[in-house]
């Protein structure tokens, strides 16, 4: 099974959207795995966001996810970046389709609820750099055998 992180951002927070969230991705089928909240500071967003250092809009970025805690989560499930990408919606929430978490959610390409990750190699460096080894809880689903086909497992 394919890992994903899911950084519900300060305004998901604020807003009191987290559980709205997680239990759109609960939902759809997707096992959570690890999760914690953390305040994020300069060094990892300088990291993280390496990428967009260079775009006129970077300082805000790192001032709207340095605003408030965020809630840092690994889904897990078949194909797993691409579900959660198509759930999470256009990044400019202004284009999201309605029925996805920014469509339904935001107006912003900035302040857009999530972060998630866009490549199977990327996912794998953004959870080392958020989670260790023993952060994550391998447990078995019982639903495995309504949610996926023989061959999808």
């Amino acid at each position: 099974m394919e890992r994903t992180l899911v950084i519900l951002k300060p305004g998901t927070l604020q807003r009191g959207l987290v559980g709205e969230v997680i239990s759109r991705f609960e939902k759809r089928g997707l096992k959570l795995v690890a999760m914690k909240m953390k305040q994020l500071d300069q060094d990892i967003l300088d990291v993280h966001y390496a990428h967009l250092k260079d775009k006129p809009f970077f300082p805000w970025l790192c001032d709207g996810m340095m605003a408030a805690p965020v809630i840092l989560c690994c889904w897990e499930g078949f194909e797993a970046v691409k579900v959660v990408r198509a759930m999470a919606g256009s990044t400019n929430a202004r284009n999201a389709a309605p029925g996805t978490i920014r469509g339904d959610y935001a107006l912003s390409a900035q302040e857009n609820i999530v972060h998630t990750s866009d490549s199977v190699e990327n996912a794998k460096v953004e959870l080392d750099r958020f989670f260790s080894p023993e952060d994550y809880c391998e447990y078995p689903s019982p639903l495995n055998q309504y949610l996926y086909a023989p061959d999808e497992k």
